[in-house]
């Protein structure tokens, strides 16, 4: 029995759970897919926001503007990139100028701290290459980025560093309220019943489907249950669906697609701030960034939809983000682009995070599109505060570490610090992606860490192999034969991002 249980490890489920791990308290993250921050946290835009977006007196607001205040610390504390580089709304006339002085007002009301409305000569002095049509811009120096997925590993890997568990391919299909508690079962097992894995392979068997323990993607055996005296809901675009597994019909989540360009890291000083154009009643618009690891990050678009899987990015998309792209910023490179991709976003029903209790015991944590990341350690504390008056005993924990000990990126170590590195475990001599400068001891840390790397994809993650010009075209085979070692596991098992995604038919040679 758990006392708590979160679904949902993503940025959000993540940050409640480190939040928790705190106290004397036995906690499960339960995670659908196989890794964590799998969903709207691995492909957003990273930016942790001043907190003048949103309207005053929403969660959004208040939850926005602690979270940015809490993020430098929390950043620091587990050894995740963060850089405090400061935005700007620009405007291009005297209509854009009014939605920025309401804007302005609006932070100031949020509390906003050191807002400031400038002429766009200011800006470009902050800014040189601001289009030459800039009249004014809406100054936050509190703006910040930082890396989202990077965030949700180590918020995840803190909390079961303290004494967390994770269960990752646990897609929750029925939720049961008992006398005191839920039992939450696993999606493949809630039309036969919840027993155990040997039962379940054995009904695999007689419907003809490959035994559960069996398969290409390794993993360890899996309860088919889990029986928790408080559970959380914070599954992203799925909470609508996983809330309706509790009883509760009141939450709708769509899925708004955002498409977005990354430029080369030789591009890394076209800006420095990041650059917002005026908002609309979608979004802020096309944004212009950069990455804490020096890349250019351009979009998103803003299309509402249905299906929660679509993920593909379309050619009016990235037309879309080049021309907005062009009008803000003179002279990007769009020709240095190195990938794309789309995120979904979870948009609700009611135009604020969703965070309520429908039942005893049972707590939606919905809704939580932009500004989710900035707000992430601020809902972990608020959620906690609603399981403490619900009946949560919190004892903190005397021996609770909240530091973890950050994968040391090679390639921003001086000299002398490779050379202790190597010194002290020759792997870290050994370069594996060259784009990205990652060596063989970081990618074995990396999978030995909590939470481990099980894939290809889990390594470009937590360490940045594949993320460089050449998008793993050289690295894999290498990264493959990697985790094949330090998995145990034969090379043809090995996939770039979970069950379904194996990357090697069979050998051709011995």
């Amino acid at each position: 029995m758990y006392d708590v249980a979160i679904i949902g490890a993503g940025v959000v489920g993540g940050m409640l759970a480190r939040t928790l791990a705190a106290y004397d308290l036995k906690i499960c993250i339960l995670e659908k897919e196989s890794d964590v921050g799998m969903g709207a946290t691995r492909a957003n835009s990273g930016i942790a926001h001043a907190g003048y977006d949103a309207e005053e007196g929403s969660l959004k607001a208040k939850l926005n503007v602690q979270g940015s205040r809490m993020m430098e610390q929390i950043t620091k504390e587990l050894g995740v990139p963060y850089r405090r580089n400061g935005s700007l709304v620009i405007g291009f006339g005297d209509e854009d100028r009014e939605s920025i002085e309401k804007l302005y007002a609006r932070g100031l009301k949020n509390g906003v701290e050191e807002l400031r409305v400038i002429d766009g000569e200011e800006a470009r002095r902050l800014e040189p290459g601001l289009a030459d049509g800039v009249t004014c811009a809406l100054y936050a120096p509190t703006a910040a980025i930082v890396c989202p997925y990077e965030l949700a590993v180590a918020a995840v890997g803190n909390a079961m560093d303290n004494g967390a568990e994770l269960l990752l391919d646990f897609e929750a299909g029925h939720i049961e309220k008992k006398e005191g508690y839920y039992e939450i079962c696993a999606a493949a097992c809630s039309q036969g019943g919840c027993g155990s894995p040997a039962e379940a392979e054995r009904e695999d068997s007689l419907q003809g489907k490959e035994p559960s323990g069996a398969s290409a993607f390794p993993q360890m055996p899996q309860p088919r249950k889990v029986c928790a005296r408080y559970v959380v809901n914070a599954a992203g675009i799925y909470a609508d669906e996983v809330a309706k597994l509790a009883g509760d019909g009141s939450i709708q989540i769509h899925p708004r697609r955002g498409e977005y360009l990354l430029l080369d890291r030789e591009c890394g000083d076209v800006v420095s701030h990041t650059i917002f154009r005026t908002p609309s009643k979608k979004g802020k618009g096309i944004l212009i960034t950069p990455t804490v690891d020096g890349n250019i990050l351009v979009g998103p678009t803003s299309v509402d939809g249905e299906d929660k899987e679509d993920k593909a990015t379309t050619q009016q998309g990235l037309a879309e983000i080049t021309a907005r792209a062009r009008e803000n910023v003179k002279d990007i490179p769009l020709r240095k682009v190195i990938t794309s991709f789309t995120g979904l976003r979870a948009a609700g029903n009611t135009g604020d995070f969703i965070i309520n209790s429908p039942s005893q015991g049972f707590v939606n944590v919905a809704g939580i599109e932009s500004p989710g990341l900035t707000a992430a350690p601020a809902i972990g504390e608020y959620v906690k505060d609603m399981l403490a008056g619900q009946g949560l005993e919190l004892r903190r924990k005397p021996d609770y570490q909240p530091c973890r000990r950050p994968v040391y990126a090679f390639r921003n170590a001086s000299v002398e610090e490779k050379n202790e590195m190597i010194r002290r475990d020759r792997a870290y001599g050994r370069v594996v992606c060259r784009c990205e400068t990652v060596t063989e001891g970081e990618i074995v840390a990396a999978i030995r860490q909590n939470p481990p790397a099980r894939d290809l994809d889990g390594i470009k993650r937590r360490t940045r192999a594949q993320m460089g010009r050449c998008q793993g075209g050289f690295c894999m085979p290498y990264l493959a034969e990697i985790l094949s070692r330090e998995m145990g596991i034969s090379y043809e098992e090995i996939t770039k991002s979970g069950r379904g995604s194996e990357i090697n038919v069979c050998k051709t040679k011995e």
